[in-house]
């Protein structure tokens, strides 16, 4: 069936072309719209991934270009600085001879000359610059050579014309001294002038060594001169062979002294020369062919930039221009296509908000189109048919929802009162337990008493008869005594269970929150429950240390250990069974108790496990379970105590329960959950010991 104008224009108030293009557009699927558009977009994509795929060979090209001319521009950078290294290194080393620096050197020297070698084979560019480069290098290391010869010559001059030199002076010095010991003799004020004039010669020819200084130098051959100088005088002053044998000999000393320096002076000036030609020269050379080489290669680097830059310009421009065109083609299908799907969905929102807003009778716009909003239209036509149903269902479920919440607030409140019922019936049993553990001290105190009042009426009366003796009046005494040692046990232990039960009966009644130790309180509460264990064939053992203090809730945590026991007595061990229940408790962590209640009864299968803790869950139905016992315990762990348990058990092996239970309970009660614990973790219990 055809769209009708009504369905898909007129009520938009457009003119017969737009309502006959508009028409002929809803003929058309959406999905089809959609994929006239992609195919479009599609095209597109194609049409710019080739005209990109050209323009990117053609940049590809000119970034190559840019690329190799920058890595030559670093390389250059990079030799620049190692020559410069290498020329400061060579420096130092000439200035302090050091074998690491020398080591550098030439590690510096063979990896420049590699580079350069390398470098002139791979890079076209700077081929030709760089074999020249190579060879002023070359030149570099050869001067370095030479120096290091003029530096072995100037070690070698020192040491065999200034400092051996030095040496014989200083042993011919003692030598004439070792001669004559008058201080009289008149040879000895030009000896002293001579032997100033050698510590000043060593001074200034060490001086010199070190620095090269010329001043230096000029000073050590004058006080070579000196020495030589006074020679004469004192070979006419000497009275001895020996002492002119000496003096000779010192005159020639002093010359080969002379010597020596001049050859030093000889050597510092090549080495000077050499610093200057063939070091710095060379490096200055070096300098100069990578400044040249660096503007040759920056030059094609302005070209390589250019070429790039224009060439993405044009691919841009391309690129800008297509896009464009297809974007203002897309543009209108989108437009044209999205008014098709638009205005149609939005007569169908307001129908749609119509209906919710409780205008059933509204008639829904665009039934009869053929695309994808005509069936939406469908679609909400019969929701609003729904509609009017779900309104008369409405008004039914509430007035069921009314029913059932009122039947549900009269069993939450019948479940409130069977749990107060079930914690009044375990404090009755208590009282029961403690009236029976009372009655035998009292009972056995009563039959004390009277028996000790009819010795006195006796005793009285033999005292009315005068007939006491010594042996009676002690009789009389043992006996009294004993009885009211008696008397004091039984009343002592009936006062114990009195007060220990004072303590429960008030924790359980007013739930007040204070300090107690666990033990203690554990025991107080087993001392009303012994009665029940007595009955039966149960042994009892509990393991808990002193000093566990807890700031807690005492009359939960007696509810909770009473509902176990109960539990345990009436469920592991029926029919009047033996068998043995344990408490442990331990300090687990720095605030926590782990207390593990463990019975070695039949056992639970797994369905009895998993509802448990459930409310009115019980397997003595027809023998007076209530179903609430372990639900109260849940509910007191977990939210009055702020712990969790968890209940381990398997039939034939007992149950344990494990509790995991604050030192400082919370604040606040916790509402974690609900109040049942449906399928509950089951895990092994242990105790730490």
């Amino acid at each position: 069936m055809l769209a009708t104008p009504e369905d898909i224009g007129d009520v938009q108030g457009r003119g017969p072309r737009g309502v006959a293009f508009n028409g002929a557009v809803r003929r058309t699927p959406i999905r089809w719209r959609i994929l006239a558009i992609a195919i479009v977009n599609s095209a597109l994509a194609l049409v710019l991934l080739g005209l990109i795929w050209n323009g990117a060979q053609v940049l590809g090209d000119a970034w190559s270009d840019l690329r190799r001319v920058r890595q030559s521009e670093r390389f250059l950078a990079s030799l620049g600085a190692d020559a410069e290294r290498l020329q400061s290194l060579i420096h130092r080393y000439f200035a302090q001879t050091d074998p690491v620096i020398l080591e550098r050197i030439v590690d510096l020297r063979e990896m420049l000359v590699s580079r350069l070698r390398v470098q002139a084979r791979l890079d076209p560019l700077i081929s030709e610059p760089a074999r020249n480069l190579t060879t002023i290098t070359e030149r570099l290391v050869a001067g370095f050579d030479e120096l290091r010869d003029t530096r072995a010559a100037i070690s070698l001059a020192y040491s065999a014309k200034i400092v051996d030199t030095a040496r014989d002076m200083a042993t011919l010095y003692g030598a004439v001294t070792g001669t004559n010991a008058d201080p009289n003799v008149q040879i000895w004020a030009t000896l002293g002038a001579s032997r100033e004039a050698y510590n000043e010669m060593i001074l200034a020819a060490n001086a010199f060594y070190l620095s090269g200084a010329a001043s230096a130098a000029r000073e050590a051959r004058a006080k070579a001169a000196l020495i030589r100088q006074t020679t004469p005088t004192l070979l006419a002053l000497a009275s001895e062979p020996a002492q002119k044998r000496a003096f000779d000999d010192l005159a020639e000393k002093a010359e080969t002294f002379e010597e020596g320096i001049n050859d030093l002076g000889l050597s510092f000036t090549t080495q000077s020369r050499l610093l200057r030609e063939a070091i710095d020269g060379n490096a200055s050379d070096m300098s100069s062919a990578i400044d040249g080489m660096r503007a040759g290669i920056q030059s094609l680097e302005r070209s390589a930039q250019t070429r790039f830059d224009r060439t993405l310009q044009d691919v841009s421009v391309k690129l800008a221009v297509l896009a464009i065109a297809f974007v203002a083609l897309v543009a209108l299908m989108g437009i044209a296509i999205g008014k098709s799907i638009s205005e149609p969905l939005g007569q169908l929102r307001s129908d749609m908000t119509a209906i919710m807003a409780g205008q059933y009778d509204r008639r829904i716009a665009g039934l009869n189109a053929r695309d994808e909003i005509g069936e939406m239209a469908r679609v909400v036509d019969v929701f609003r048919g729904n509609a009017i149903e779900k309104r008369k269902t409405d008004e039914d479920l509430r007035t069921a929802k009314e029913k059932a919440e009122t039947t549900l607030a009269e069993m939450r409140e019948m479940q409130t009162t069977l749990i107060e019922a079930e914690k009044l019936a375990a404090l009755g049993g208590l009282v029961a337990g403690v009236a029976h553990e009372v009655n035998n001290p009292v009972g056995i105190s009563l039959t004390v008493a009277s028996t000790l009042a009819n010795r006195m009426d006796t005793f009285a009366a033999e005292i009315a008869a005068g007939q006491i003796r010594r042996s009676r009046l002690e009789a009389f005494t043992n006996g009294t005594r004993a009885a009211a040692s008696q008397l004091v046990a039984n009343l002592q232990r009936a006062a114990e269970l009195i007060q220990s039960f004072k303590q429960v009966a008030v924790d359980r009644s007013h739930a007040e929150r204070r300090s107690f130790d666990l033990g203690l309180a554990t025991e107080q509460i087993l001392a009303s429950l012994r009665p029940i264990l007595r009955s039966s064939r149960i042994k009892l053992v509990v393991d808990i240390p002193d000093g566990i203090v807890m700031d807690s809730f005492p009359g939960p945590f007696g509810q909770i250990v009473t509902n176990l026991l109960l539990n345990a007595v009436h469920h592991a061990f029926p029919d009047g069974a033996t068998g043995t229940i344990s408490i442990v408790a331990r300090v687990s962590g720095p605030a926590q108790v782990r207390l593990v209640f463990r019975d070695d009864g039949h056992g639970m299968n797994e369905e009895v496990q998993r509802q448990a803790f459930e409310p009115f869950f019980t397997t003595r139905r027809g023998s007076g379970g209530t179903g609430l016992g372990l639900h109260i315990v849940y509910n007191l762990v977990t939210q009055r105590l702020g712990g969790r348990i968890v209940l381990s058990s398997a039939e034939g092996s007992g149950t344990s329960f494990l509790l995991v239970i604050p030192m400082r309970a919370p604040d606040e009660v916790v509402r974690a959950g609900p109040s049942f614990m449906a399928g509950q973790e089951i895990e092994t219990v242990h105790v730490g010991s």
